[in-house]
């Protein structure tokens, strides 16, 4: 009796990678074995990344923080020692916005808090 094979689920199975290896470079979009192992280190990199960007965002808004807060006499830390302080419960992504983008009401922050 010949051996059954499941031709349509393996079929698939390379389908899908190459879908997900779609404009790689060389041999990395269309030999299998190359394929599948490029698809998983960029599954690796793509799950470190989304947790990368958290912190990347963080620290981005930390910096706007500081360069708002100096303009006006106070660091980083005062600052946000201050805030705690005072109760005011603004998180960094706002204070970074404000101080972005409406550096008048920053300002009135940061003369709350000080």
């Amino acid at each position: 009796m010949p051996r059954s094979v499941n031709a349509v689920a393996s079929r698939a199975r390379r389908k899908k990678i190459f879908k997900q290896a779609k404009g790689f470079f060389g041999r990395r979009k269309n030999v299998w074995t190359v394929a599948k192992n490029a698809v998983e280190k960029a599954m690796q990199y793509a799950y470190r990344g989304r947790k990368e960007k958290k912190r990347n965002f963080r620290s981005l808004w930390i910096t706007r923080i500081n360069a708002g807060t100096r303009e006006h006499g106070m660091s980083y830390s005062q600052f946000m020692g201050a805030l705690k302080k005072n109760n005011v419960e603004l998180n960094r992504k706002v204070l970074a916005d404000l101080a972005m983008n409406h550096p008048e009401a920053f300002k009135a922050v940061v003369d709350q808090v000080k």
